[in-house]
């Protein structure tokens, strides 16, 4: 009786005792839920969440064109010290040739020059690099190819025969000189404007004239040109004459 007595007394143990463990277990189990520390929330809260830029839709019509290049800031050739730009945004080519007085100033060719050439001999008795037909477009606007004031601008006939119009800037830094400008028409400027190279406009076209010029041959175009010399102040046909002057011209 007595080994009954004690088997049944550990077995009731051994019950409590599982009972207790299963609890302990049950209580290990449980998910324990804590709030974060001050600390935690301040950098939290410091915390950004980094955002995309938006991007430009693509074009529907394919990728844009980049800008035709504008030729008025390149230089196409020097008189002396004074840099001459080309006179509109699209130049097709530079032809030197003989200016008409021996006392104009010889032009050295810039490296930025648009397919230059020295063209033939015309028997005035000049260097062969005293002036330029700068080759343009025929509804290019004309800009002044330097910086200074407008000491003349009107119209004359070229030959005594075709309309035409020019313009004489006085380059700034330069009094003694003058940077003369023909075949152009519409005139923008008058006398006593200050001009800004390659901003301001000094006429509204080159003049194309109903006869083939001698850059034509280089071009294969019968295109207008702007005829550009520089000039001291001692050469006395800045006013168009008949026989002399301006291109031979006359009013």
């Amino acid at each position: 009786m007595v080994r009954v007595a004690l088997a049944c007394v550990a077995f009731l143990v051994a019950a409590v005792g599982h009972g207790a463990s299963g609890s302990e277990q049950a209580a290990t189990s449980r998910v324990v839920v804590t709030r974060p520390s001050a600390t935690a929330r301040r950098n939290a809260a410091t915390t950004t969440t980094p955002t995309m830029k938006p991007t430009a839709p693509a074009s529907v019509n394919g990728p844009v064109a980049p800008p035709a290049p504008d030729d008025r800031t390149e230089l196409f050739a020097l008189a002396g010290t004074v840099p001459l730009f080309d006179p509109a945004q699209r130049v097709i080519r530079v032809g030197f040739h003989q200016a008409s007085d021996v006392r104009d100033r010889m032009l050295t060719i810039a490296r930025t020059a648009i397919a230059p050439v020295v063209m033939a001999s015309r028997g005035r008795g000049t260097a062969a690099r005293t002036a330029a037909d700068i080759v343009v477009e025929p509804q290019e606007l004309i800009y002044a190819p330097v910086s200074g004031i407008v000491k003349r601008a009107g119209n004359y006939h070229l030959y005594c025969k075709y309309p035409d119009s020019f313009a004489v800037i006085s380059p700034a830094g330069h009094p003694e000189l003058e940077v003369k400008m023909l075949h152009i028409t519409g005139l923008h400027v008058r006398p006593g404007d200050r001009v800004t190279q390659g901003k301001t406009v000094i006429a509204s076209h080159a003049t194309k004239f109903p006869f083939v010029s001698e850059v034509d041959v280089f071009t294969h175009q019968h295109l207008p040109h702007v005829h550009i010399e520089v000039t001291p102040l001692a050469i006395p046909s800045a006013v168009p004459q008949p026989g002399k002057g301006l291109a031979f011209g006359c009013r």
